[in-house]
Order: C-alpha cells, then sequence, then structure tokens
C-alpha cells in the first residue's frame, strides 16, 4: 500500500510530515502532526528532523522554511497555492504603509513571505485578536489581507484606529449567514461553530447580541480551537463553519458526536491539489523545494517570532 510505502520513507529519510486541518483524510493519516497554520508553525519550529514534507498550502511550507532556515522544506504541489494571501502584494503593502506613516502592520500568516517582510507582527486567528491587544493603543493598526478577520478582531479589541485590507478566502466568503440560519433549523439541539474568515461572522456576532441564537451555543474561534471545544464540550451536534476537510479529524477524534458543514461547497480546491500520490512522490525525489532568499527570510522572521511568542 502506498500509505505503507510514505511511512517508511519518511522513517528512513528522517522526515516529518505536517499537515493542515484541510488536507484530505488519506494525507492526514501518514502526518506526524495535524493542525492549524500557528501550531504547525511551532511544531516546523522545534522538529529535530532535517526534512520538513509540508502538505499545506504555499505560504504554510515558506513560513516553515523561514522559521527553519536549516532545514530542507519540501511541498507535494508547488501550485497549491492561496487566494487570500494573493489578494495583497508586497507593492500595495508598502504604499498602503507609506499611506499611514507610524501605523504597525500586523498580517494573518496566509501571506506571501515577501509580504511578512513588510509586516511589524504576523498572526493567525488562534491569536489574531491577542497579537492586536499586544500593540499599544495610541499606535494605529494596518490589519490584512483578511477583511472578515480582521472586523472580528476589530470587534473583540475594540480597537477603533484600525485600517482593514479588503481581502478574503474564497471559501470562507461563500459561507452564508442564511445557510447555516437554515442548517440550525433543522438541527435545533446542535452547537454552532464559526471561523473568523467567514464572509458571516459580523452577522452571527450581532445576532448573537440581540438574542437570535437564545440558548444555543456559538463559538468564533480557529480551527484548532473548534477542535479543542469540540473535544470538551458536553453536546453532540455541532455545525461547522469552515472548509470541510477539519470533519474529519473531528469524527475521529469524537467518533460518538456528529458534525455538519455549514456548508458542503467549502472546499478549498488548492489543499485538495495535495494527494498521497504526490506525497510519495515528494518523499522519493525530494523535490519542490520551498526556499526564501536570506534577506527576506531575515526580515521576515522578526514578526513571524513575535507571532508565535504570542498565545
Amino acid at each position: 500500500m502506498l500509505q505503507d510505502k510514505i511511512l517508511t520513507l519518511k522513517k528512513e529519510k528522517d522526515v516529518v510530515i505536517l499537515a493542515h486541518n484541510y488536507q484530505l483524510p488519506e494525507v492526514q493519516d501518514v502526518a506526524d502532526f495535524v493542525g492549524d497554520s500557528l501550531g504547525l508553525s511551532r511544531q516546523a519550529a522545534k522538529t529535530p528532523h532535517k526534512t520538513i514534507l509540508f502538505c499545506g498550502v504555499h505560504f504554510m511550507a515558506e513560513t516553515a522554511a523561514i522559521i527553519c532556515p536549516e532545514k530542507k522544506v519540501l511541498i507535494p504541489d508547488l501550485a497549491a497555492g492561496c487566494s487570500l494571501a494573493d489578494s495583497i502584494t508586497v507593492e500595495q503593502l508598502k504604499e498602503w504603509k507609506n499611506q499611514h506613516p507610524g501605523a504597525i502592520a500586523v498580517g494573518y500568516v496566509n501571506t506571501s513571505a515577501e509580504v511578512k517582510a513588510e509586516l511589524d507582527y504576523c498572526c493567525t486567528s488562534s491569536n489574531a485578536v491577542n497579537v492586536v491587544k499586544a500593540i499599544p493603543q495610541n499606535k494605529d493598526v494596518l490589519f490584512l489581507p483578511d477583511m472578515f478577520l480582521g472586523s472580528y478582531v476589530a470587534k473583540m479589541t475594540g480597537r477603533k484606529n484600525m485600517y482593514i485590507w479588503a481581502g478574503e478566502c474564497h471559501v470562507h466568503a461563500g459561507i452564508k449567514s442564511e445557510d447555516i440560519h437554515n442548517l440550525l433549523d433543522s438541527h435545533s439541539n446542535s452547537e454552532l461553530l464559526v471561523h473568523p474568515e467567514c464572509s458571516c461572522t459580523s452577522q452571527i456576532m450581532y445576532d448573537v447580541a440581540v438574542g437570535d441564537y437564545k440558548n444555543r451555543q456559538v463559538q468564533v474561534m480557529s480551527t484548532e480551537g473548534m477542535m479543542n471545544y469540540a473535544k470538551q464540550s458536553p453536546a453532540k451536534n455541532f455545525v461547522v463553519a469552515t472548509e470541510t476537510g477539519i470533519l474529519y479529524r473531528m469524527q475521529q477524534q469524537n467518533p460518538e458526536k456528529n458534525f455538519i458543514p455549514a456548508s458542503r461547497g467549502a472546499v478549498c480546491q488548492y489543499m485538495k491539489m495535495i494527494t498521497l500520490e504526490k506525497v510519495y512522490s515528494a518523499l522519493v525525489e525530494e523535490k519542490y523545494e520551498v526556499r526564501v532568499p536570506k534577506q527576506t527570510a531575515n526580515k521576515a522572521r522578526l514578526a513571524i517570532d513575535r507571532m508565535l511568542a504570542i498565545s
């Protein structure tokens, strides 16, 4: 079996396989660690293995290469990109910074290495609120590139001097509040878990505030936050508003519970480009190495280190 060949090869070649929560089930099964962007970055930073095979999209492998310059970082498919990362270029960021001199630039990890090199702080959905809270209140904040996560962070921090880039993840932007309401109507005893990249996040927060959800538990959190919450919650049914790949791990860890996707169409075609065959090929040929120029990596490392230091 291909899975057995991969497991044997990674031991022989001293390779650690990291896989994002949105990866195909069979790819998650061969990984040493499965998690969100922050968790996988931390695993990359402390791995003793000489090679990292990153089963995710390109910016994730770039981040690992920046954190671990002494290691070889591979990705099974170089074309596995990210619509959100593509929504801002380094030239656009430099121009934006020039328009707001003295502002602190906070960028989501879903950005290119070149963009990260222009940031003061990097963040993930797990720690974006705490990153912004760590910045002095008298400093303007430029938050990029996800406008829905940015709006959520602004609401949670109460920050008024925060400028938000108008980017979006095409998958999360497609999850609508009306779809969630319809699902909840037919699953009346379900809790709701929402990723802050979703376009419906602000509407859901408003609905909660005015009492539309009454006694129903609603949580806005990162994918790893969802995983942890689902494990400890006494609830048996959950409507999950994020990319559908996470449902596999949720079901594995909680076989007695039921997880319903808020949108069955919430599938990232870039994440799904990573197949078991491509993982095997990357191991055999050690191809598709991700490298970041030293000068860019050194500048980006500061923002990433700040991200890793804030929980």
